[in-house]
């Protein structure tokens, strides 16, 4: 089954971090037909002649689609997903890195079900090395779970899921939404009545650093939470009553806690501490 990979880089994207990317995508043991690479918006030199050398190394491989100015994720999402060339498109950002079999094993999945829309996994994240993991993020893995999961909280790791292109096509595509693009996607697809599941595996290592926890935080990322939970009250995906206790859980958490001790809940709260925690449940 050929499928293609979607990615997007700017201007604080690592040269460095990229290529162990970009070597996770192509040792799959069923590799990429197609690797499909948004430049969105100028970026450093060293990054784009990295870029370049792809492109023309394995120009069958590499499609590669620079904008002129920096758009947001959303935006360069959308207008990337357009030249992919194949339904089965797979999502992943520049600085994670996916175990060997993701592929083979998400790619089984959507061929074992042929209503199934998207599938992701769990993710371990680490900081440094791959050695180094210091949490995990479960999610739920039926389509029942997710529906109900997505009430509360993102029920994807946006850089695990794999999904067919017609169907994020028939609900929107990517669209601008401020840190939450993603989940205004899934949210979308509930509505269209897309089909969902996760893998209850680390098909993805995903990078994270000591500020990452911290920076989930701030009026702006709060309106932008708030917002996407009034678009759900909106279109009855959830009750009045749920919409108000996740705006006043996400003021509290967004707004009124210090950054360490907005790091201490998501780390208590959201994550297990290791893959050996993960492992023995």
């Amino acid at each position: 089954m050929n499928y293609s990979f979607l990615t997007s880089v700017y201007r604080n994207t690592k040269e460095s971090e990229m290529r162990e990317c970009v070597e996770s995508m192509l040792s799959q043991t069923v590799p990429p037909e197609q690797v499909v690479i948004v430049i969105d918006g100028p970026v450093p030199d060293e990054l784009k002649e990295y870029i370049d050398s792809l492109s023309q190394s394995m120009s069958e491989v590499f499609t590669v689609l620079p904008l002129e100015e920096n758009v947001g994720l959303g935006l360069a999402l959308q207008k990337g997903l357009e030249v992919c060339r194949n339904e089965i498109v797979a999502r992943m950002d520049t600085d994670d890195i996916c175990v060997k079999d993701r592929m083979e094993k998400q790619l089984a999945r959507l061929s074992e079900d042929e209503t199934l829309s998207i599938v992701g996994s769990d993710i371990a994240e680490f900081i440094g090395t791959t050695d180094n993991v210091v949490s995990v993020r479960d999610v739920p893995q039926s389509h029942e779970e997710i529906c109900e999961y997505l009430k509360k909280r993102c029920p994807f790791n946006h850089m695990t899921v794999t999904f067919r292109k017609s169907e994020v096509e028939k609900a929107g595509s990517y669209q601008p939404w401020y840190l939450d693009e993603d989940s205004y996607l899934w949210v979308r697809m509930y509505l269209a009545g897309c089909k969902f599941a996760n893998i209850g595996e680390n098909l993805v290592f995903a990078r994270v650093d000591e500020s990452s926890f911290r920076r989930r935080g701030g009026i702006k990322y709060y309106r932008s939470e708030r917002d996407l939970f009034r678009f759900m009250r909106k279109n009855k995906i959830i009750t009045w009553w749920q919409y108000k206790k996740a705006k006043w859980v996400r003021f509290i958490v967004q707004v009124l806690m210090p950054n360490g001790m907005r790091e201490w809940f998501f780390k208590k709260f959201a994550r297990k501490k290791s893959a050996k925690e993960a492992k023995n449940g």
